[in-house]
């Protein structure tokens, strides 16, 4: 048995991959991303095509967006603000209270928002326990600063029970 907290809602090799409809059909309005390795490898400081491209397609079809990380305030208003996103940065994830806080800051209804991110022990505890729905996707690089690397030491068997024990599905399963 996994612990609820550690499962997402649902998987996907990367956010590139998942279709606006996607979210539409499942009444997401809100979408909260994790930068690194998420939306772009640690060792990119500014958005690229893909991502705002991505980011515009999705805005197009009326969801909002908030750049929602670990990282420094400097990192992530850069890279949001190149993207004309919104931002919050020091989430303290997996801590969930940050993240409670934003979204009664921003009046997003939990079962409106899900948040998009790559690691199991940071992403998917807080937004499970801020009560969104969690998309894990994997990640975009091997470049990992050390803490992440430390972290990947748990997330890996983890992954892998929830894969192979099906707790959680591909989106393209989700109905």
């Amino acid at each position: 048995m996994m612990r609820k907290k550690t499962v997402p809602f649902a998987l996907a090799e990367s956010i590139y991959e998942v279709p606006k409809s996607f979210y539409l059909e499942h009444g997401i309005r809100f979408l909260l991303l994790d930068l690194d390795n998420t939306l772009v490898p640690y060792s990119v400081s500014y958005p690229d095509e893909r991502f705002l491209s991505w980011a515009k397609e999705m805005e197009d079809a009326g969801l909002s967006l908030c750049i929602c990380s670990n990282n420094s305030g400097k990192r992530v208003s850069k890279f949001a603000l190149a993207a004309g996103c919104q931002y919050a940065s020091y989430m303290r994830k997996p801590f969930s209270g940050p993240m409670k806080k934003l979204l009664k800051k921003k009046g997003w209804p939990q079962e409106e928002t899900l948040l998009i991110g790559d690691q199991i022990m940071t992403d998917v505890k807080a937004g499970n326990g801020a009560g969104v729905r969690c998309l894990l996707t994997e990640p975009l690089d091997s470049q990992e600063p050390p803490w992440t690397k430390f972290n990947r030491i748990f997330d890996r068997p983890k992954r892998k029970k929830i894969k192979e024990k099906g707790y959680a599905k591909p989106w393209k399963e989700i109905l």
